[in-house]
């Protein structure tokens, strides 16, 4: 145990010894271990797009256990999935790697406006298959955003009963949102704040950009100078946004692109205070040789050291 990682425990003041080992052992495995930094690997891809959208590009996806060797291999600090991925390999490769079951789920076959998601697991499912955490996606901005809140609240509250860290994903969508807007740095840093407040002890949110969605926004922006400029800044104001400072926050790879620009938007985030990346499509997508590399890299950026 490192002091950084004791300093983080000591900000979930309010939480079980269980709760605060799976965060422990979260922050004690892969190649950033007692750095209080975190690369995680999230393959919820096939049930979010389906499986050619998300698979095709690099066959050997469609094997639940490849998932789990990559993040494995690559040295991440956990692996996130469905119940149904999860199922396949828990068993082989029980113990060698946190796991994060991700308890709500939606599909791409069916859209709206005021997306929501479905609840798919459970907090039964996340003990019997030996997880450190589980995930859940709210849409602040969505319509049925009452809904996703108070079942993340009785989730959230079963987990840590239970001793286990809840991960929030927080994604900005809605009708009164522009698809621009969904990245813009006055909603990322509001998403993040609302899946502090609650209750997440991770919170998973998508690189903000220089965009301010809200008129009554920009204007606070403007008038104390907040410095949203360039991918450091931002990244700071969304750490800041969470408890400042107070709370894990860790970014998404974003959109497909290339790995020279997906490194340099990590160094940006890492340079802002981000604590990590949780790295699906950008990772998995890719040969496996050339996503361990990847990975690695990413690791290294968060860890301060030059590529």
């Amino acid at each position: 145990m490192t002091p950084r990682v004791r300093e983080i425990l000591n900000w979930y003041g309010a939480d079980n010894p269980g709760v605060l080992s799976n965060l422990a052992r979260i922050m004690n495995t892969g190649l950033l271990r007692g750095t209080g930094k975190m690369v995680i690997l999230p393959v919820d891809q096939g049930f979010e797009h389906g499986p050619a959208r998300s698979f095709a590009m690099n066959p050997d996806g469609y094997d639940p256990a490849y998932h789990f060797e990559l993040a494995i291999e690559s040295g991440c600090n956990a692996y996130a999935a469905p119940l149904g991925a999860l199922e396949v390999c828990a068993r082989d490769f029980a113990g060698e790697i946190p796991l994060i079951l991700k308890i709500n789920n939606s599909d791409s076959l069916y859209s709206s406006k005021s997306p929501i998601s479905a609840l798919t697991s459970s907090i039964d499912d996340a003990l019997r298959l030996g997880c450190s955490g589980v995930g859940f996606t709210i849409y602040p901005g969505s319509g049925e955003r009452k809904q996703m809140y108070e079942e993340i609240r009785h989730a959230s509250s079963e987990a840590k009963k239970a001793g286990l860290a809840v991960i929030i994903w927080s994604y900005a969508r809605g009708e009164q949102l522009s698809k621009e807007g969904e990245t813009g740095i006055d909603v990322i840093s509001y998403s993040a704040h609302v899946a502090c407040q609650l209750g997440a002890h991770i919170v998973k949110v998508k690189p903000p950009t220089a965009h301010i969605e809200q008129a009554a926004a920009k204007k606070v922006y403007e008038a104390q100078g907040i410095k949203i400029t360039n991918m450091a800044d931002r990244t700071r104001h969304v750490v800041q946004s969470c408890f400042n400072g107070r709370r894990i926050v860790i970014f998404s790879g974003g959109e497909t692109k290339s790995t020279q620009e997906l490194l340099q938007e990590i160094r940006d985030m890492a340079q802002g205070g981000s604590f990590g990346s949780i790295m699906g499509r950008n990772a998995f997508q890719r040969p496996k040789k050339e996503s361990i590399q990847l990975l690695r890299d990413v690791m290294t950026a968060f860890a301060g050291k030059a590529l």
